[in-house]
């Protein structure tokens, strides 16, 4: 049975060591510009989705928070019936907690952001501007950039020349990158702001590089603020093979940082005593390699999560706080060097498969294949089956196709997804209703139980739970767009951009890199920076 928690009672929660969860369901733009430090963002509409993975025990405490309590009746419904039975919520939601004058902060991924910026002060990490980046580079000055985000974000836009190494790739591959290039060559760490930049040439600062190494300030963003184009559509992201020297100059550093860092090594018979452990407790099983390794072949039970999206997300990573963590590779490297930075960033329980996939193979162990990353890290797959929740819903609420749907429209349509999916496109008429909302907010567009309503969504997801609520509330005439507007553009039927008909200012969205605004781009690097003022003070 869920219950209360005072203010009072989870600020104990705060200094004690017991494994729990704060999870702020609000949207991000909410979560944005106010939370409770130690929160980690699951919104409403993503519980389904993404909790089991967060919270790998069902018995771990979970402590739900809103703003003003309203959504999470809600919010603890859903869990419970996904099986998690020692669920509370913050009573008063944050507006209590913060008119009892506890803290909150603004931001998202803080405590990673927070720690980068320490990581700046302490170690003197050294740092090249846009502007004289631009001017060595027109003065024909011999470098290599890399950049340390995704392959996804890098193919988006990138600083013109720089190739993608994602961060927790940078100490296994940097002795095969810079092998033919010249001693006088500069190697320039790039992110999309400042904290994978500043982690990445932390790596090979504390490495030992024989050569300059800097990290490009404030990123892609400092680029763009100081009048420089991006580049669009970059291929140099394939990732050059590990040599012999590559791979031992990395495990050498990674051994070292291991033992200053406190991180402890695991045996297969070690990784078997932990998987029994968490049979009655939340535990975290990450493979850090990259998706084409982890798809090729994974130890069972690993979750992905790349080594340098790790250490950014680090409260997306690791949401029960005081539970134990164990990181996985091909053999050492990279799995000790994440948990390197988790020991550093204040995780106790910290531990690093020795040998990885090789060992476990060698083992005579079975590896998984075949599934694909999406199918794996999306909560609408748990252990190769979809969800109970979405399967139920998909088994109770009729659907109608795009085609009977444009011959046959309802009274009303709605749209569930968030307000940039909704403005990138959604069918003519749709009334954009968040599924987060959705029971305050529905009754602004239907007037009656009887009405007709269809309900759609990205992909027919999201509609199909929100459907199988209203149904619930008493709209028995409700059905869902089979497929979701993906289906509906398929079948190649007209549909309605922007923000049409919306009626209050959307709160749900955080935009990053380039899709802020310039004030906000300023701003957001100033915030940034000024994390770091603290430490500099010390």
């Amino acid at each position: 049975m869920a219950k209360p928690f005072r203010s009072e009672q989870l600020n104990d929660l705060f200094n004690d060591t017991t494994p729990f969860a704060l999870i702020d369901i609000r949207e991000p733009g909410e979560f944005n510009t106010s939370h409770i430090p130690g929160s980690s963002l699951i919104p409403r509409r993503r519980l389904e989705f993404d909790l089991h993975s967060a919270v790998p025990h069902a018995g771990s405490l979970i402590v739900l928070c809103d703003d003003d309590g309203r959504r999470v009746s809600q919010a603890v419904a859903t869990i419970e019936a996904m099986g998690f039975d020692n669920v509370g919520w913050l009573d008063g939601g944050i507006n209590r907690w913060v008119s009892l004058d506890y803290p909150t902060e603004w931001g998202v991924n803080v405590p990673s952001k927070d720690f980068g910026e320490k990581v700046e002060v302490v170690h003197h990490v050294p740092e090249i501007d846009a502007i004289e980046l631009r001017s060595r580079m027109d003065r024909g000055e011999k470098m290599v950039i890399l950049d340390t985000r995704t392959p996804e974000e890098y193919r988006r836009f990138c600083i013109p020349g720089g190739r993608s190494v994602p961060g927790g790739e940078l100490a296994l591959r940097i002795t095969d990158i810079t092998a033919d290039l010249d001693p006088d060559t500069t190697v320039v760490v790039n992110c999309a702001g400042r904290t994978r930049s500043i982690i990445g040439t932390r790596v090979l600062q504390r490495m030992g590089l024989d050569r300059e190494v800097v990290g490009l300030k404030n990123g892609t963003s400092g680029w763009v603020l100081a009048g420089y184009e991006l580049e669009s559509g970059a291929t140099r992201d394939r990732l050059p093979n590990v040599s012999d020297a590559g791979r031992a100059a990395a495990e050498a550093y990674a051994d070292r940082c291991a033992a200053e860092d406190g991180v402890r090594f695991l045996d297969i018979a070690g990784l078997d005593a932990m998987a029994n452990r968490s049979v009655t407790e939340s535990m975290y099983f990450i493979d850090v390699r990259t998706s084409e390794e982890y798809d090729r072949g994974r130890i069972p039970g690993f979750r992905w999560f790349p080594g340098g999206q790790c250490v950014q997300r680090s409260d997306d990573v690791a949401v029960v706080k005081n539970a134990p963590l164990v990181f996985c590779c091909d053999g050492r490297a990279r799995a000790a060097l994440t948990a390197s930075w988790f020991r550093q960033l204040g995780h106790q329980e910290v531990y690093a498969l020795n040998g990885g996939t090789r060992a476990w193979a060698a083992a005579g162990r079975p590896l998984e294949s075949g599934m694909s990353i999406a199918a794996l890290n999306d909560g609408s797959i748990a252990g190769g089956t979809e969800s109970e929740l979405l399967a139920e819903a998909r088994r109770s609420v009729p659907a109608v196709s795009a085609r009977a749907l444009d011959e046959n429209r309802p009274d009303v349509i709605i749209f569930v997804d968030t307000s940039q999916e909704f403005a990138r496109g959604h069918v003519a008429g749709s009334r954009w209703v968040p599924r987060g909302w959705l029971e305050w907010q529905i009754t602004d567009h239907v007037r009656s139980n009887d009405a007709s309503i269809v309900v759609t969504c990205v992909d027919g997801r999201q509609s199909l739970l929100a459907a199988a609520t209203l149904r619930q509330i008493g709209y028995s005439n409700t059905r869902v767009l089979a497929g979701g507007v993906t289906s509906w553009q398929a079948a190649r039927l007209p549909v309605e951009e922007g923000l049409s008909g919306i009626n209050r200012t959307p709160s749900d969205v955080v935009f990053s890199g380039p899709d802020r605004n310039y004030a906000d781009m300023q701003n957001y690097l100033r915030w940034e920076t000024a994390l770091g003022e603290k430490y500099a003070a010390d």
